[in-house]
């Protein structure tokens, strides 16, 4: 993939982080209320890719982000999109459950972009950079090396420290794995604020984003629920003929396929985060 970056400068204030919008615009225009009733502007707004996805409005949902004007990257899912690839680009193994589902979604997502969601998505970078409460802040979907590489809380430190090392950043908001965590070692600090499209596998249904902020110039960060309308984006996933599990798990807060998680992770599922 091309390895486009774009710096931003230096962010001051609050700065709110949500990634995984797949085109569930209930919870992209739920995100946004939020960010309005924080009074975080755009400007201190990061989303870390994957805003086409798994549900019914593609769309709808990058004219939403082109509009509010705030930051963001491409995700895997934009990146195949531009590359004419057929799949989303996470090489599940082939005949598996989720490559099953992505030759069901990812061509509803396709036939469903405008010329204008194109080019807006080939301004999108791959990478974001900019300093933060005395750090260098690195945004990534999956890592430096390759846009659907999964990194999740369990993966091992020396994988994450090879991204700290190729970045030299201080702290990385990571993308694409589909479940907040933070992990921390060494006076470095992985964050992934998770994604508002689909819950966390963790039996709710609601979803999360990220806080970060910057008192007394210290960076510190939490993490946050999002309730939207999920009723609503089922029943728009069910209509437009997507795929049904992935409807039900608006509903459930249970991932139908969990071929892509570690161990640790599995061993999660059903059980209420807390952050």
């Amino acid at each position: 993939m091309s390895q486009n970056s774009q710096d931003i400068g230096q962010l001051q204030g609050r700065v709110l982080v949500f990634g995984g919008v797949y085109s569930n615009l209930q919870a992209l225009q739920a995100m946004q209320k939020a960010a309005i009733n924080l009074d975080i502007p755009p400007s201190n707004i990061i989303c870390t890719g994957d805003i086409a996805g798994y549900c019914a409005q593609p769309s709808e949902c990058l004219d939403l982000i082109e509009e509010w004007g705030i930051h963001a990257i491409r995700g895997n899912v934009e990146q195949n999109i531009l590359d004419e690839v057929d799949d989303c680009g996470c090489n599940f193994a082939e005949g598996g459950r989720c490559d099953t589902f992505s030759r069901q979604w990812f061509p509803f997502v396709k036939k469903n972009m405008s010329s204008r969601n194109i080019q807006f998505l080939e301004k999108l970078p791959n990478f974001i950079s900019f300093y933060y409460a005395n750090k260098k802040v690195r945004v990534v979907h999956g890592s430096e090396e390759h846009i659907s590489e999964f990194v999740f809380k369990s993966t091992p430190w020396e994988i994450k420290k090879r991204n700290f090392n190729l970045s030299n950043a201080d702290v990385v908001l990571g993308g694409h794995s589909g479940i907040p965590f933070a992990d921390q070692k060494d006076g470095l600090l992985w964050l992934n604020a998770g994604v508002i499209g689909m819950p966390a596998n963790d039996g709710a249904t609601d979803v999360w984003y990220l806080l970060l902020n910057d008192a007394e110039n210290e960076l510190t960060y939490e993490f946050h629920h999002l309730q939207y309308d999920f009723e609503q984006a089922n029943v728009l996933m069910i209509q437009n003929g997507l795929p049904s599990t992935y409807a039900q798990t608006l509903l459930t807060g249970i991932w139908d396929n969990c071929e892509i998680l570690p161990e640790e992770e599995m061993k999660n599922q059903g059980n209420r985060l807390v952050l």
